[in-house]
């Protein structure tokens, strides 16, 4: 069955970094776009970005755009999320996803605070 095991959350100050690791399994992970989603406390679960199934083409939302780099290693069923200049409003818990394949992983939280 289709798992996604997400990693690398953390707690971080305001102008920070982290790295995000999704390992994928149970389908074809080179047939499928990826995306990052994520959820803070009484809001909806929102798409963060996405990368295509080769890797050439990605999309950011406007809040993460110029701070977020989405990437993917087809080798190693691997979709990745480098995240800069981190700001409070980015705490949630990221989820990674087929975007095609409606299953979700445990999530990872990120905090960011002082």
């Amino acid at each position: 069955q289709v798992q996604l095991v997400e990693s690398g959350g953390g707690l971080v100050q305001p102008g920070g970094s982290l790295r995000l690791s999704c390992v994928a399994s149970g389908f074809s992970f080179g047939d499928h776009y990826m995306a990052y989603y994520r959820q803070a406390p009484g809001k909806e679960r929102d798409l963060v970005a996405y990368v295509s199934s080769s890797g050439s083409s990605t999309y950011y939302a406007d809040s993460v755009k110029g701070r977020f780099t989405i990437s993917r290693d087809n080798y190693k069923n691997t979709v990745n999320l480098q995240m800069n200049s981190l700001k409070p409003e980015d705490t949630a818990v990221y989820y990674c996803k087929a975007m095609m394949i409606d299953s979700w992983g445990q999530g990872t939280q990120v905090t960011v605070s002082s």
